[in-house]
């Protein structure tokens, strides 16, 4: 073994080499724990809704590891049709999470900065689960299809969270609610497409963030991949 193979499996010794999952659930547990701390400090349950959400970004994690298997047989295609509509249908509350920061201004209990660091630990949490999602779909689509398609994938997907969000946020639908309430969905969700102009400040919103949630994927994309390099 050469001297640059000890190095190595020294630094591998003495490093932190935690997967990249543990490392989501610590720091998972790290906003879970922020929490718990608030509650035992102020007694009230303010934020006890940052968890779910958590959990719910999660799902489209999960449901994206299923779209990278293989895909050979007609059963196999039929199952990563649904689990690709069902990752679609989950993926917005990755980033939803970002809104809850509009609670800071309701809530006084505690020290602002701390619900500033609580409700952004949460965001970061989810944020990162849906660009860890998305990629995994990209690097899929770009086995089959040209560069150009997956920068469409991209924005699309994040102009889907951004409408996501903004039903979520402010028509208070959820993901649920296309098999609980499908009709009254459909109806909100026609409405804004058929008269953008009289929703130009949902339209705006909307932009606004499915912009900047792609800028953001492609920074963090880089520069994973500058450090790999």
């Amino acid at each position: 073994m050469n001297e640059q193979a000890l190095i190595r499996k020294q630094q591998q010794k003495t490093n932190l080499s935690f997967t990249l999952e543990q490392w989501l659930l610590l720091s998972s547990c790290f906003s879970c724990l922020l929490l718990a701390i608030r509650m035992a400090a102020t007694g009230t349950f303010t934020y006890i809704f940052l968890p779910w959400n958590l959990f719910l970004a999660f799902i489209p994690y999960f449901f994206s590891g299923k779209i990278t298997k293989s895909v050979s047989t007609f059963h196999q295609k039929i199952l990563f049709g649904f689990t690709f509509l069902a990752w679609l249908v989950f993926v917005p509350n990755c980033f939803y999470i970002i809104t809850d920061l509009f609670h800071l201004k309701h809530f006084t209990a505690a020290p602002e900065w701390f619900d500033l660091l609580l409700i952004f630990s949460f965001a970061w949490n989810g944020i990162i689960l849906g660009i860890l999602s998305l990629r995994r779909v990209e690097v899929v689509v770009e086995k089959i299809s040209k560069k150009k398609l997956t920068i469409l994938l991209v924005f699309g997907v994040m102009l889907l969270n951004a409408f996501g969000i903004y039903i979520g946020r402010f028509l208070r639908f959820n993901s649920w609610d296309i098999i609980t309430d499908p009709f009254t969905l459909l109806i909100e969700i026609m409405n804004l497409l058929t008269h953008p102009f009289q929703n130009s400040t949902a339209w705006a919103m909307i932009v606004c963030y499915a912009i900047f949630m792609t800028f953001l994927y492609y920074t963090i994309r880089k520069m994973s991949e500058i450090f790999i390099k």
